[in-house]
């Protein structure tokens, strides 16, 4: 994972169902975004341990997680992991 210039690297976490507000608290950092019946929950991470935690919880929760893309940047593939 190539984090830049200090700013991370942004992912975008897909979890199936719309959630609601409160579980903005729970993933602090990130936007929650809701599209057609999933939530899509984008920001940066700044390194291994970050996208570890943030899988972690989306698990603790309970939610299904439908993908974790890296939206494309300038000149690179999109990858989706």
């Amino acid at each position: 994972m190539d984090p830049g210039p200090m700013n991370g690297t942004l992912y975008e976490f897909v979890i199936e169902g719309e959630l609601d507000d409160r579980f903005g608290i729970r993933f602090e950092g990130l936007e929650l975004q809701r599209r057609k019946g999933t939530t899509v929950l984008a920001g940066r991470l700044v390194d291994q341990a970050q996208l570890s935690g943030v899988l972690a919880q989306i698990q603790e929760l309970g939610l299904e997680l439908v993908s974790v893309n890296q939206p494309q940047r300038r000149g690179a593939p999109r990858s989706q992991m």
